[in-house]
């Protein structure tokens, strides 16, 4: 029997295996803030970003610093919420129907137009009996009815906010002041009587005075008649020396002009947007002056007025300012604290350091005056229809060129905010009916402004208008936060009835952040002109409370209806509380000494700095 056949396996080589994978490291996941990138930076992207910048600060010097972005966008957020509400519209129709038949019927009758609508308070420009006649009252009744429609139909839109309402509301306004018939050659009564009875010669004075305004804005020189109250001649008169100075001050310690001085001394921080001497005008309204009479040791800080070269001072440079003041007070008058009064955005870089020195137990303070000063800025009234992230960045953008903001970029501003009043009032007396206002102490000073270094103005308006950061304990001095609340010495607060800067109601508000005793003021008057009201002057009146810590919180119409309205100057009142809070007298301090001995007198050199 045959073998069966054996097959002859082939061989088998084994399969190498590939060498197993090194383990890579887990990538680190992408920070989200930074978004997935597909490609790398472009180079040259800051050039790029400067190219923006630099196209968006000329046409920043065009528009005053008034960004038109943000007021394109609330225009068309109003006309978007406006167009999808036909309730509104129907509403605006037949109000506009109701005053067309009106004024047609007025126009018929070619003679008196009983009035159908009062202008606003303290609004003046139809006051004169020339515009009772026809077809003037028919002009100024169309005019004020129209007014009225447009604010009827920037305002209570629904979906809108507040703000923007605000924002539109404010452009129509000033368009409407610009139509007014007021401001008209031939459709103002008063300026038509005026060229009859004068033969046109009230136009030729104003045309000559319209020339010169002219010639001295684009020379940069100040308004005529100003030079007539230079400091240190005619304003900011009262004796004193130079104590102290640095880059950013000078500190001017007043001469005593009493045999015995309170024991503590009064250290006072102005704005530095405008020169100090608001505060020490002529020598019958100088409050400075009247202090020292009363007894007091009166020290005030002169900002320097920067340049370009500046442009990367902070806040943290002012704050240091005051603290060096501060400092050389203390040398003066050792072992004693002090009395801080502070003006406008003088008072909220006051209110700052008071909260530092709060926070790290320095007692060199006795109490804290705050004038026409705001510490919390959610309501700061129309101010704030300038203060957007968008107008700011298009600000920081001018200033970011040019190393400053301008004076005459501020005073701008403020002159839109009562443009009835600052520009097209102004235009009708000078320029139509021929009547220049004679200049004085407060009008020069307020032509006297100063700049704003870009760093400083910038973290102002980010820190205070768009984030608040004060009253809500956010706000950092040397890297930590401070708080108004832990601020325990007394406070008094003054406000006035006609701050457009400031808003009394804004400044009230300290009754909720401050967690002290606090007394508080309302005056008549301006942000200004209400602060300089010294006794004697003719129709000042004033309010005044006292509230300690643990009294109840009283809303601020409420608070204006409870107190008495007691006529006259409120400097007494600031006087009376300060001595309350004073520990007696004693001889005056020595007047400077040492370094101080070879610095000037006052006002010194920085006021005088154009």
């Amino acid at each position: 029997m045959a073998k069966p056949k054996t097959t002859r396996s082939a061989k088998v080589t084994p399969l190498r295996m590939p060498p197993a994978p090194q383990t890579l490291p887990t990538p680190e996941p992408i920070p989200p803030e930074l978004g997935l990138r597909c490609s790398a930076p472009v180079p040259g992207r800051h050039s790029m970003k400067n190219i923006d910048r630099a196209v968006k600060a000329q046409l920043a010097h065009l528009t005053q610093g008034v960004s038109p972005f943000g007021i394109s966008s609330s225009v068309f957020n109003w006309w978007m919420h406006l167009a999808s509400s036909p309730g509104k519209q129907m509403e605006l129709t037949e109000t506009a129907l109701r005053s067309a038949a009106r004024l047609m019927m007025g126009a018929g009758s070619q003679g008196r137009v009983d009035p159908c609508i009062l202008p606003l308070p303290l609004d003046n420009r139809f006051d004169a009996h020339e515009w009772e006649g026809w077809p003037f009252n028919l002009m100024s009744q169309a005019f004020l009815l129209t007014q009225d429609w447009w604010f009827n139909a920037t305002n209570d839109i629904d979906g809108m906010s507040r703000r923007d309402e605000q924002v539109v509301s404010f452009i129509t306004r000033q368009i409407l002041d610009m139509m007014s018939p007021s401001n008209g050659l031939l459709t103002n009564p008063e300026v038509i009587a005026r060229t009859i009875d004068q033969q046109g010669a009230n136009l030729a004075r104003g045309w000559q005075k319209r020339i010169e305004d002219w010639q001295r804005s684009a020379a940069g020189a100040p308004p005529a008649g100003a030079d007539d109250f230079l400091p240190g001649r005619e304003v900011a008169l009262t004796e004193g020396k130079i104590v102290l100075r640095t880059h950013l001050i000078e500190l001017i310690q007043y001469a005593p002009q009493t045999q015995t001085t309170a024991a503590e001394p009064i250290l006072i921080v102005p704005a530095w947007i405008m020169k100090y001497y608001i505060l020490d005008l002529s020598p019958h309204n100088s409050l400075v002056r009247y202090l020292v009479q009363q007894g007091f040791t009166v020290f005030m800080i002169s900002w320097r007025n920067p340049d370009a070269d500046d442009r990367d001072l902070g806040m943290d440079d002012y704050l240091n300012a005051v603290d060096d003041a501060l400092g050389t007070v203390s040398a003066i008058v050792p072992d004693t604290p002090v009395h801080g009064i502070g003006y406008c955005l003088g008072g909220t870089l006051l209110s700052a350091k008071a909260a530092q020195m709060a926070r790290d137990r320095d007692d060199r303070l006795k109490t804290l005056s705050l004038l026409a000063t705001q510490v919390d800025f959610e309501e700061p009234g129309e101010l704030q229809l300038f203060i957007s992230e968008s107008a700011v960045s298009f600000l920081e953008h001018m200033m970011w060129d040019q190393g400053y903001l301008d004076t005459t970029q501020m005073a701008g501003a403020f002159q839109w905010l009562r443009s009835s009043d600052l520009i097209w009032s102004r235009y009708v007396h000078e320029y139509l009916m021929g009547q220049s206002q004679p200049m004085f102490d407060l009008m020069a000073w307020n032509a006297d402004a100063t700049r704003m270094p870009y760093r400083m103005h910038s973290e102002y308006l980010r820190s205070f208008y768009l984030n608040n950061e004060l009253s809500q304990g956010r706000y950092q001095v040397h890297g930590r936060p401070v708080a108004m609340k832990d601020i325990a010495v007394p406070i008094f607060g003054v406000s006035t009835t006609g701050d457009h800067v400031a808003p009394w109601q804004s400044v009230y508000k300290l009754h909720l952040v401050a967690d002290t005793d606090v007394s508080f003021v309302l005056t008549s008057g301006g942000h200004n002109a209400g602060i300089v009201s010294e006794p004697g002057h003719a129709g000042r009146s004033y309010q005044i409370s006292h509230t300690s810590q643990d009294s109840n919180y009283v809303p601020p119409e409420e608070w204006r209806a409870r107190i008495d309205l007691q006529e006259g100057s409120w400097w007494p009142e600031l006087v009376a509380w300060l001595r309350d809070h004073s520990a007696g007298s004693g001889t005056p301090p020595r007047m400077g000494g040492g370094d101080g001995a070879a610095l000037p007198d006052a006002p010194g050199s920085y006021v005088l700095q154009r």
